[in-house]
């Protein structure tokens, strides 16, 4: 029993943004295609059919050909049989003398119209053959990739669900079995690694829903006006892997109200500055700042660190891309959805070496001011 005997009254939206059943549309598509070769090949032979007399009716073979040839590499098989097809007849009957007759009278002319027919019928035939075997090829490799994208993700979520589970059921058992015997002191301590696992766990939760939405493509970003200031400062103030490291944000004083979603960028900032934490040591710095000009807003998260290895700029924001020189755990997710969440507002994100030392990661987004808006409205 198919979907729309269980469902007969499934509908979805298609690309000219009606709504129709399945099965309408994709008959639909496929009459398409048909008129679409036939009136390729009629257009065709209309346009050159003025200029019969200087071109002669062996150079408009050629065309024609050229005409089947360009709708093979669009179609599928029969639309461009059809059209093959069609072709040798509009050829015969409009161009080979004499005119407006299926008749052939030179035998030359006769093999020739043989020949165009087979040339016609085979250039399609093995057009669509090379296009089916391309896109099987193209589906057999996108499939590979899935499946390595897979195991990467497996692999890391893992190692990554490993440590803190571990940590989890560690200081819990202890507090279970000491009772009341362990002191106060011990007892935060085990609460304090109970809550850092669960942060971890938390975070990579976050980051495998956020991955869900950018993949399916549902993601929207839900825009208003934003203050840049807090968006920085509720970063900087609330990272939980600050470490020893200084984390500053430099805002200026009269940085007006944006157009943004402020949760997912949030979360990109938040992704870009733990990213930064990790790849620093104790006693480095990280700097967040932000400038408006021309219509765009522009997010820089800086630190004093090794800055990024050599090579791997290109891949930085891949996902599953851990940098050589990680010293901690993670899916190598935080990057990848930072970067999504970005383009989400239509932005781009890029990653440099600093000339005196560092890394650093631009943001640029094409957002509405506050002050743009009341200009217009006046």
């Amino acid at each position: 029993m198919g979907i729309h005997e269980i469902m007969p009254d499934l509908k979805y939206i298609c690309p000219n943004n009606k709504t129709c059943t399945g099965m309408n549309y994709a008959t639909r598509s496929k009459v398409s295609h048909f008129i679409v070769s036939s009136l390729t090949v009629v257009v065709v032979a209309g346009i050159i059919y003025p200029f019969r007399d200087y071109a002669g009716y062996r150079v408009v073979a050629l065309v024609l050909l050229f005409a089947v040839s360009i709708l093979a590499m669009r179609y599928s098989l029969y639309p461009v049989l059809l059209a093959a097809c069609l072709s040798a007849l509009v050829w015969d009957f409009f161009f080979i003398p004499p005119s407006f007759t299926l008749h052939v009278n030179d035998s030359g002319d006769a093999l020739m119209l043989g020949m165009y027919f087979t040339i016609a019928v085979l250039n399609g035939v093995l057009t669509s053959r090379i296009r089916r075997l391309e896109k099987l090829a193209m589906e057999k490799k996108s499939r590979m990739k899935t499946l390595q994208l897979y195991d990467s993700l497996f692999d890391s979520i893992s190692h990554e669900l490993r440590t803190p589970i571990s940590t989890i059921l560690g200081a819990s058992d202890n507090l279970l079995m000491a009772g009341t015997e362990l002191k106060e002191q011990d007892k935060l301590l085990l609460c304090r690694e109970i809550n850092g696992a669960a942060e971890r766990l938390n975070k990579l939760t976050n980051d495998l829903l956020s991955l869900s939405r950018l993949e399916s493509g549902i993601l929207r970003p839900k825009l208003d006006w934003c203050d840049v200031r807090e968006l920085i400062h509720t970063v900087v103030n609330t990272n939980e892997l600050t470490d020893a490291r200084e984390i500053k944000a430099d805002v200026p004083e009269k940085m007006p109200l944006v157009q943004l979603d402020f949760i997912l960028m949030e979360q990109a900032l938040r992704n870009l500055v733990i990213n930064a934490v990790k790849h620093t040591s104790e006693g480095d710095s990280i700097t967040v700042s932000a400038d408006y000009q021309d219509g765009n807003l522009q997010l820089l998260v800086c630190d004093s660190g090794e800055g990024f290895p050599s090579g791997e700029l290109d891949n930085l924001f891949e996902k599953f891309h851990r940098l050589s020189n990680s010293r901690t755990g993670g899916v190598g997710l935080g990057l990848s959805i930072a970067k999504g969440f970005v383009e989400a507002h239509g932005g781009s994100i890029s990653a440099q070496n600093s000339a005196g030392g560092g890394a650093q990661i631009k943001i640029i987004i094409p957002a509405k001011s506050m002050h743009q808006s009341l200009a217009e409205h006046e």
